[in-house]
């Protein structure tokens, strides 16, 4: 992460013509927030704020902080009452407690032990009765269901079972929530 450098601008068509199920899997995401009283919220990967907004719509009272590596994006995120900060995934988190922890499209440039990691570190900052919803691209059971365009080195994804046991061992109620070819939106509740 943050050796990439995404262009604000063209950065929600490339995204669409590369993942089919782009709005998709971001009204997937916001439905699983469903059933939070999301006050806080943080978003890992912020990116151009689509997910941000996605989320706020459901949640309009939350005070989001959003964290991304990439100066340019958070810039063109236009989201003036959030707490934006440039950081890469691997940092610190944010100190919680949090009522919901999002991501979209993000956590797969990590390898497994930096995933793995990761959640460890959402869950210690999720408040008790929080939730974690990853939304991202996945390594499917069929390989004829790989459809989103990867590059070696930078896109790391996982198998759905193996995020849901890192989720697990980090202490959160892990499920999936939908799954469609190589997408995935997980749940992991942190009990309360």
């Amino acid at each position: 992460m943050g050796q990439f450098h995404w262009d604000p601008d063209g950065y929600l068509q490339m995204v669409r013509d590369e993942v089919p199920d782009y709005d998709r899997i971001q009204d997937e995401l916001a439905r699983a927030t469903d059933g939070i009283d999301a006050r806080r919220v943080l978003e890992l990967g912020t990116g151009s704020g689509v997910t941000s907004r996605r989320v706020l719509e459901c949640h309009p009272h939350a005070q989001l902080t959003g964290v991304d590596s990439s100066e340019h994006m958070l810039a063109a995120a236009d989201l003036p009452a959030a707490d934006l900060r440039l950081q890469d995934l691997r940092e610190t988190l944010p100190e919680g407690p949090f009522d919901l922890v999002f991501s979209a499209l993000a956590v797969h440039h990590l390898d497994g032990p930096a995933k793995a990691d990761l959640f460890a570190r959402v869950a210690a900052v999720l408040a008790p009765g929080g939730r974690f919803v990853l939304a991202d691209v996945v390594v499917p059971e069929d390989p004829a269901d790989v459809v989103t365009p990867l590059d070696a080195g930078f896109d790391l994804p996982e198998t759905v079972p193996d995020l849901l046991a890192w989720m697990g061992d980090a202490g959160l109620d892990a499920r999936v929530s939908w799954q469609v070819r190589d997408l995935a939106v997980l749940v992991g509740d942190r009990p309360g």
